[in-house]
């Protein structure tokens, strides 16, 4: 009985504790300690085909066991790569070619659709870009289409069943960017998709302290593409990394319920408020997420957005708080804030993309309070409600 196997039918918590590790032995750890090595011995006779492990860029123990246990979450095969953006350029320079029409979403991660503009059209591939919620154009012609739902850093969310079918009816690939959902929010390859991407360095691993990404499918073909592509180009996670990753793994469940939680309380007190501005939550029964995300997601992420309306004012909120950190990335255990205008996304001056911790909900929400009170907009009182 494989590990997949044994895990199906438990709970999100058991299944995170449980993936990808070995079958119990007498004297050795629960998840074992990550193999370091570059080359390894090779059999006299037969070279590499006695074992896989013959040279660490293929393949190596540490990374194969990570991989087995997002493969379980995700519901498909799974390669490790060495952060999010090497996962999804290299699934899209390996299902791409020249002539080809890709379909990339206009408000998600902006690193992505530089790299569009730049790399893929000078390879003569068709770069088009459409709205994560729509209205998507028309679809025959498109060789792959790749979405982010729900999107960085807006929240918006797609039908992914439904987009899934209108794709595969034109010809089209579908690559789901399963970062912010996490294959505990929602399972992309369940719903139709041909592809998992995400970057594994947020609320996946959740520790902030390491660089991750990776790619699923349950296609063995689009599988070989994805594997020949990393093992030439070399874009790897290390074996620390890839331990440190399974190791965090186990907490998964833990961690996102309580920034779930927390992104629900502090989402509804910034609606509640007269000097905050365009609060997005796709929990919030009228957040226009709302009514996908609530029947497409199994939860909603730790996630919140919303506009102070400049930067000096994001500046002073960030300064008064004594909880909330300036730092880009999200999903770590500890709350954090990013205004994303100042690494040139494409969002108002004083948007926020707030990063719920695992810190207790009422010290949250009273840090909040006290700093938005004591950074009121230009020409209120400080008072402000």
């Amino acid at each position: 009985m494989t590990t997949e196997d044994h895990n199906q039918g438990y709970g999100d918590g058991t299944r995170c504790v449980h993936a990808g590790l070995p079958e119990p032995a007498p004297g050795e750890p629960f998840l074992p300690g990550p193999v370091l090595a570059a080359p390894y011995h090779l059999d006299p006779e037969r070279g590499p085909a006695a074992h896989p492990n013959g040279y660490g860029r293929p393949d190596n123990p540490t990374r194969r066991l990570l991989e087995a246990a997002i493969g379980e979450l995700e519901g498909g095969d799974c390669l490790a790569f060495a952060s999010g953006q090497a996962a999804i350029t290299g699934a899209l320079l390996a299902m791409l070619r020249p002539g080809d029409r890709v379909l990339l979403p206009a408000d998600g991660y902006y690193p992505v659709r530089g790299f569009a503009t730049s790399t893929l059209a000078s390879m003569g591939v068709s770069v088009d870009f459409a709205p994560t919620a729509g209205p998507y154009p028309p679809l025959d012609g498109v060789r792959l289409i790749l979405v982010e739902s729900p999107a960085n850093p807006g929240l918006d969310v797609v039908d992914l069943a439904d987009l899934a079918v209108r794709a595969h009816a034109a010809g089209a690939l579908v690559a789901v960017d399963n970062t912010t959902a996490t294959p505990l929010g929602q399972r992309p390859l369940d719903l139709g998709a041909d592809l998992v991407v995400a970057s594994g360095t947020k609320a996946l691993t959740g520790h902030s302290d390491l660089l991750l990404g990776y790619v699923a499918t349950r296609d063995p073909a689009l599988l070989d593409r994805l594997r020949a592509w990393r093992n030439t180009t070399g874009g790897i996670p290390g074996a620390f990394d890839a331990w440190l990753a399974h190791r965090s793994l186990a907490t998964l469940d833990l961690r996102l319920a309580r920034q779930s939680a927390n992104a629900e309380a502090i989402a509804r007190a910034l609606a509640e408020r007269s000097d905050v501005d365009a609060v997005r939550w796709p929990g919030l029964p009228d957040d226009p997420a709302y009514p996908v995300a609530s029947a497409q997601m199994r939860r909603i992420p730790g996630i919140v957005g919303f506009d102070l309306g400049d930067a000096d004012r994001v500046a002073r909120f960030l300064r008064a708080s004594r909880l909330i950190f300036a730092a880009t990335s999200f999903g770590g255990l500890h709350t954090t804030a990013d205004r994303r205008a100042q690494w040139g996304d494409d969002t108002p001056d004083g948007f926020v993309r707030l990063s719920c911790g695992i810190e207790d909900p009422q010290d949250l929400l009273t840090d909040l309070t006290t700093a938005l009170t004591a950074a009121p907009p230009p020409g209120a009182g400080a008072d402000s409600p």
